[in-house]
């Protein structure tokens, strides 16, 4: 059976656990409040209704695309590529091609960085293991003017978050549901987890400052990941009825 990313794919390992999609989810969660066209995601009004719900959509569909075999995969992409295009028809204008790659981008930037905060560095073949594996998504869709390689990336990336990202009324909001969603004690957990994997552009017009004690837990995390504790801590870092969604963010679906 032919998979959309081979089974040894780092991707995979990067995408199989919940510890780490947890913190692309935190990463994302920064960097869509600042994006300039987050305005599409409150056109159809469910972004801001319920954050957590959306985000976690979002992460369904990469973990699908990750771990599916290919044609499963590809339908998966033609339904992320036709929800789309149902909402740019409602609306009556075109998502821009610079806010469908952005998407991509923050998919691999935070895959990598939140890899490296929780386990290890990643070699460059890694790294361009999973920058091929979203841009592959990309071209299914018909993204335009996707980079050629990671390093190609990186410049474009850095471009992206100099010109796309703006702190505004939308980002405020966005926060405040975050807040009110997570509750206070999450929603301070939820900010530690963006100081230590967010870019420094995202950091800045976030003001979320540098410091975070999150390092000082990482090394007792590593030591204790395989115990019933880590399961009750990650369950905790959300509300419970997301339980079980978090929980299954640990098994690689057949």
């Amino acid at each position: 059976m032919e998979y959309f990313v081979a089974q040894g794919s780092v991707v995979r390992e990067i995408w199989g656990k919940a510890d780490t999609v947890l913190f692309i989810f935190a990463g994302a969660a920064a960097e869509f409040a600042l994006n300039k066209a987050v305005d599409w995601l409150y056109f159809t009004g469910k972004l801001p209704a319920d954050p957590l719900a959306r985000l976690f959509s979002t992460v369904d569909y990469a973990r699908q695309i990750v771990f599916a075999e290919r044609a499963a995969a590809e339908r998966a992409i033609d339904t992320i590529a036709a929800i789309h295009g149902a909402v740019e028809a409602k609306r009556g204008m075109a998502i821009p091609a610079w806010a469908y790659r952005d998407v991509l981008f923050l998919l691999i930037d935070y895959s990598i960085r939140a890899f490296e905060v929780l386990e290890r560095p990643l070699t460059e073949p890694e790294k361009e293991e999973v920058f091929q594996v979203f841009c592959r998504v990309g071209q299914r869709m018909g993204v335009p003017d996707l980079p050629i390689s990671h390093a190609a990336w990186l410049a474009v990336r850095q471009q992206h978050l100099d010109q796309n990202l703006i702190h505004s009324h939308y980002t405020a909001d966005l926060y405040h549901q975050y807040r009110r969603h997570l509750g206070a004690l999450r929603y301070k957990l939820l900010l530690q987890a963006q100081r230590l994997v967010v870019p420094a552009r995202v950091r800045v017009l976030l003001k979320l400052g540098r410091w975070t004690w999150l390092p000082l837990l990482l090394p007792l995390y590593r030591r204790t990941q395989h115990l019933a504790l880590n399961k009750w801590a990650k369950i905790g870092l959300l509300p419970t009825e997301y339980k079980d969604r978090i929980l299954a963010l640990d098994y690689r679906p057949s």
